[in-house]
């Protein structure tokens, strides 16, 4: 990582936004070992050796989707099954197509041998971290880079301890840490307020996802409820 940045066009990319990232992730790491915890947990349930959980981990790192995939394993695996899975997994993680275009502006004149590791580690607290980061006036992308560092390593590490705790934390409801997540992404996008009528891009990704849900099930309200805000969100654009 280089010391100082190289004008607007190229995000520095320093060991001091490095270590600012770390910082700032601190708070979301209970939220991320917890469930860390949970698809360790889950694959030793589902008879997944400690290798092949190892792997998933660091190879896929995909959080929830891990969980959904997990929880729908067919019995027998089959060429369709593990295509199923695959259109499963792209459906929950489909959001992550919008938060990476959302960092094109910022890192897209980086070389890529920074910015695709960068983004194979990409997790939801580090993307918001850092939009929140950049929405007040950063530029430098080792916060990106650092937070999201910090947040695999974690998530790894705590599956492994999942996996050998096995059943016993498959649930992490009944410690009550699964609420540690949605109270951090509330605080984060308070600063991210820029007044009711941008607030009219949010409400309507809530509303359409609780529909979506109520109505069709599955994962798909991630998806719709996405969408429907992007689409609102840039109209809104539009008009100013």
């Amino acid at each position: 990582m280089s010391g100082t940045g190289s004008g607007s066009s190229k995000p520095p990319w320093t060991l001091t936004g490095f270590n600012l990232g770390m910082r700032l992730a601190l708070p979301i790491m209970p939220g991320m070992i917890a469930f860390g915890l949970a698809v360790g947990a889950t694959a030793a349930r589902k008879g997944f050796s400690f290798i092949d959980s190892l792997l998933m981990n660091v190879v896929v790192y995909a959080g929830m989707s891990q969980l959904v995939a997990m929880e729908a394993w067919p019995e027998r695996v089959t060429l369709g099954a593990m295509f199923a899975l695959a259109v499963l997994g792209a459906t929950v993680n489909a959001r992550m197509l919008l938060m990476s275009a959302a960092l094109y502006p910022w890192l897209g004149s980086s070389p890529p041998w920074r910015i695709y590791p960068t983004l194979h580690i990409l997790a939801d607290p580090s993307w918001l971290i850092s939009m929140r980061y950049r929405s007040e006036g950063g530029s430098d992308a080792g916060v990106l880079l650092g937070s999201s560092v910090i947040t695999a390593i974690g998530w790894i590490a705590a599956s492994c301890v999942g996996y050998a705790g096995g059943m016993l934390i498959a649930d992490v409801r009944r410690y009550g840490i699964d609420l540690v997540m949605p109270i951090f992404f509330a605080a984060m996008l308070i600063p991210l307020w820029r007044g009711s009528r941008r607030a009219i891009a949010w409400v309507v990704a809530g509303v359409v996802a609780v529909a979506v849900q109520q109505l069709a099930g599955g994962w798909w309200f991630i998806v719709a409820g996405a969408i429907a805000g992007s689409v609102v969100g840039g109209f809104l654009d539009d008009g100013d």
